[in-house]
């Protein structure tokens, strides 16, 4: 088991509500698997995958869960153009 420094950026992952816990009301599928957090920090002590650690958020919080990353990147987008849309707002009256 390697070994993650302190002040190292890393992912945990917090359970917030176990599956029996969830709203009846949610979609089925949905309801089955617990509700995560998932937050970046820096590592407060040394730490290894799977273990549960501390970390410091940029603004100053404290959280713990599952070490699940180190050095998390994003891979999020907001998809492909949608051509319709690059005009609006640049319709100027003559």
């Amino acid at each position: 088991m390697e070994k993650i420094a302190p002040g190292t950026w890393v992912e945990i992952e917090q359970v917030i509500l176990q599956p029996e816990q969830r709203a009846p009301n949610i979609p089925e599928d949905t309801r089955q698997v617990p509700y995560l957090l998932r937050v970046s920090g820096f590592l407060v002590g040394e730490g290894v995958l799977g273990q549960e650690v501390e970390v410091r958020t940029i603004i100053g919080r404290s959280l713990s869960g599952v070490l699940k990353t180190v050095n998390p990147s994003y891979t999020h987008s907001f998809g492909d153009v949608v051509p319709e849309l690059l005009t609006i707002g640049t319709e100027w009256e003559a």
